[in-house]
């Protein structure tokens, strides 16, 4: 078994991970017989950056940590980075308060009720896991569960309690003991995001910087020292900082049906592997089971908590169906509830299923305020009509592949949130944990930024880097934005979706490898052309892990090969050959695989291995 580069002719090598040590990636040499493959790029194919700069002529900010995401993970890395006195600039896509968090419904998951435990909380996320969770990373998290929570509430977060006023606590899918914190029942990520985004707006070492759209971050040989942003104004500003963080989120968009907001476009991991830095387990994608199914409507993500209060799947025909997949039922992990939606959507011949909350105890509607109104909206009495559900895109699992401290395989650069790899979920997270992961490895991450050393002559570094595109020549007609974006969408739903096979994943590459280059040479630059730029980037990503892992292992699925395989409890790692450390283009990428607990635990070696391969030999050791 191994790793193999679809249509590919080029022979197989092992991993020279000598040669790479110098710009620290520190990848471990692969086991098992799963062997680190190369794929070449044609020139120009990949640039590295997507807008040329004249920085005389940009406006410059200046700070000593920027961070890219204004959700959970961001607010916390930007307030964890203050409170340390760092100068610190937040970026946001959008408004601040628009994020994944904003429009999280499960909760937050900790241990704080008797009778549960941190071993009981690490072993159900371990074994949601399917063997690739790190569990180093798992009980350092879930450890911290309690002190997250006393953050948020210290920063004025409101949590539902019970008659005795104490947390009102709830189970969902795979947790053994009710262990979720919520608000106002349905909308507890509007609430954490509330109390965090006003944080920051009361911090004196924070600026908020809404509405803007990085293009690049900007990086030459020794690593990443800012970003190229457009503004709402369409003008091009440079973010400078020694330490850039990418909280970014995921990119559900990339699919068809998604529970993600249209901000969620898998920016931050793009722009990371532009920039040289390592990207792990990108075939792993959760899809939520449960998602508002009504034409017109979007695709509103109907909580486990839902089910957890006793609401039952059913069929067409009004069969409970899921007793025939799994002894627990509704409360099955996602990964199995989402699977077996679709072959009951498959066999009946049916476009949803139903969510019947008939049998919830108390009053579905004072439960699920937000649920209720929007299926109110749409003509459904959530407490007698049978609510049309199907899975959605979810979660983006994989990520940039980073250290327990939040640094990647890149000095400057770190991530945390969704678009990083921790090593937490393994291949598939478990309910509530994400919030949980963000505040937790936010804090840590932020705090690590803010005391980290830094080359502190950024400008002389902007004025010196290389920020030029390649130019290719037009062909004299352009490209529909909008058509390719809905093409890759439906692409992605069908062919890389809950269940995929060799022959859909070969065709969905060869797509998307073909937009990619149509977009780059005919799309106007603008961030509707980034963004989707960035899109298929991911894309393409994905398909080459997806097609690598031959074996099914929690949300990755595979009919051609469905059955789990030890040999492969190892993640995926995809490493960009940057060449000269600041060339125009990428030349191509390693594939390799990097077997679970294998990972560095020091991220801040990493500096250190761009001085001497010595000195990175010794860190990998």
């Amino acid at each position: 078994m191994r790793a193999r580069v679809p249509g590919s002719d080029e022979p197989r090598v092992e991993f020279p991970s000598e040669s790479l040590a110098h710009r620290g990636v520190l990848i471990q040499e692969a086991e098992n017989d799963i062997q680190a493959q190369r794929k070449t790029f044609a020139a120009g194919e990949l640039p590295r950056r997507l807008m040329a700069a004249d920085f005389r002529r940009v406006p410059q900010y200046s700070f000593d940590v920027l961070i890219v995401g204004s959700g959970a993970a961001g607010c916390t890395a930007a307030f964890s980075a203050a409170q340390e006195g760092a100068s610190v600039a937040v970026l946001s896509k959008g408004v601040l308060t628009e994020s994944n968090t904003l429009y999280a419904q499960g909760g937050m998951a900790a241990v704080l009720a008797e009778g549960d435990s941190v071993e009981e909380h690490a072993a159900d996320t371990l074994r949601l896991g399917c063997g690739l969770s790190e569990e180093t990373v798992v009980r350092e998290v879930v450890g911290e569960g309690k002190r997250a929570v006393e953050l948020l509430a210290s920063l004025g977060a409101e949590f539902d309690q019970d008659q005795h006023g104490e947390l009102d606590l709830t189970r969902e899918g795979g947790h053994a003991h009710p262990r979720i914190i919520h608000a106002k029942g349905d909308t507890t990520g509007m609430e954490i995001q509330r109390a965090l985004t006003g944080s920051l707006l009361n911090h004196p070492n924070i600026a908020s910087f809404p509405n803007g759209f990085v293009v690049d971050l900007l990086f030459d040989a020794e690593g990443v020292f800012g970003a190229l942003v457009c503004n709402d104004k369409n003008e091009l500003v440079a973010f400078c900082a020694p330490q850039v963080v990418l909280a970014t989120g995921g990119a559900g968009q990339l699919f068809r049906e998604t529970t993600n907001p249209a901000i969620a476009t898998g920016d931050g991991v793009a722009l990371a592997f532009r920039a040289g830095a390592a990207v792990q387990d990108a075939e792993f994608f959760q899809f939520h089971p449960t998602c508002l199914y009504i034409a017109g409507a979007a695709r509103v993500l109907i909580s486990e908590i839902v089910r957890g209060a006793g609401g039952i799947l059913r069929d067409r025909d009004g069969h409970r169906f899921m007793r025939e997949f799994h002894a627990d039922a509704e409360l099955a992990p996602r990964d199995v509830v989402s699977r077996a939606v679709f072959r009951r959507m498959v066999k009946t011949g049916d476009t949803n299923v139903y969510l019947d909350l008939s049998e919830v105890s108390g009053d579905p509607h004072q439960l699920f305020p937000r649920i209720s109104r929007i299926c109110r909206f749409f003509g459904f009495d959530i407490a007698k009509d049978p609510i049309p559900v199907r899975p959605g895109a979810h979660y983006m699992i994989g990520g940039v592949q980073v250290r327990p401290d939040g640094s990647s395989t890149v000095p400057g650069l770190w991530a945390v949130g969704e678009c990083a790899s921790t090593g937490l979920h393994g291949a598939n997270r478990m309910g509530s944990n994400s919030l949980l992961e963000a505040v937790v490895l936010g804090t840590r991450t932020g705090r690590a930024a803010a005391l980290a050393e830094g080359n502190a002559a950024l400008h002389s570094r902007l004025y010196s880097s290389i920020q030029q595109s390649e130019s290719q020549e037009r062909a004299g007609f352009d490209v529909n934005i909008q058509d390719v974006t809905y093409s890759l969408k439906s692409l992605m739903w069908r062919q890389m979706g809950v269940e995929r096979n060799a022959v859909d994943l070969a065709d969905a590459l060869q797509k998307v490898e073909l937009w990619s280059r149509a977009v780059g040479v005919l799309a106007p630059p603008n961030p509707r052309t980034w963004e989707l730029l960035n899109m298929l980037l991911i894309a393409r990503l994905s398909i080459h892990s997806a097609t690598a892992r031959e074996e099914s292992r929690g949300v990755h699925y595979r009919t051609d090969f469905p059955e789990q395989v030890e040999a492969w409890r190892a993640h995926t790692v995809l490493t960009p050959d940057v060449g000269g450390g600041d060339a125009a283009s990428l030349r191509g990428m390693w594939m390799s695989a990097v077997p679970v607990a294998r990972i560095p635990k020091s991220g801040q070696a990493l500096a250190a291995s761009q001085q001497s391969q010595s000195s990175s030999t010794a860190a990998a050791q």
